[in-house]
């Protein structure tokens, strides 16, 4: 998710999971029975993912964010943004793909 060449431990994980459930909404994504990432929508409007390396390019990222994408329509968001690292071609395709655009370096934009 940001280049780390450690997992993430198991405090900085809940931490995360708490900010993000406090802040809209966040979901676990499960593939034929095995977790295999996680999809969120913030109240802001900005949309994070992040998906096992060994499960993507499956189209799994894709069609979360397109559900994701349905979810902030259903809740009256004007836009949804990404943050996507440079360093991470495969992510900003995808978004490309899916109709974002691009509007800062590491910055996307879809508007509803």
């Amino acid at each position: 998710m940001d280049n780390r060449d450690k997992p993430y431990d198991t405090e900085l994980l809940h931490s995360m999971y708490d900010y993000l459930c406090a802040h809209g909404d966040c979901y676990y994504i499960e593939y034929n029975g095995v977790l295999v990432g996680d999809v969120s929508l913030r109240d802001s409007g900005e949309i994070a993912i992040m998906i096992c390396k060994e499960y993507q390019n499956k189209h799994i990222g894709r069609r979360c964010v397109i559900d994701m994408l349905k979810l902030a329509k259903e809740k009256e968001m004007a836009k949804v943004t990404a943050n996507i690292y440079s360093f991470n071609a495969q992510s900003r395709r995808m978004f490309l793909s899916v109709g974002f655009r691009q509007t800062d370096e590491e910055w996307y934009e879809y508007a509803l």
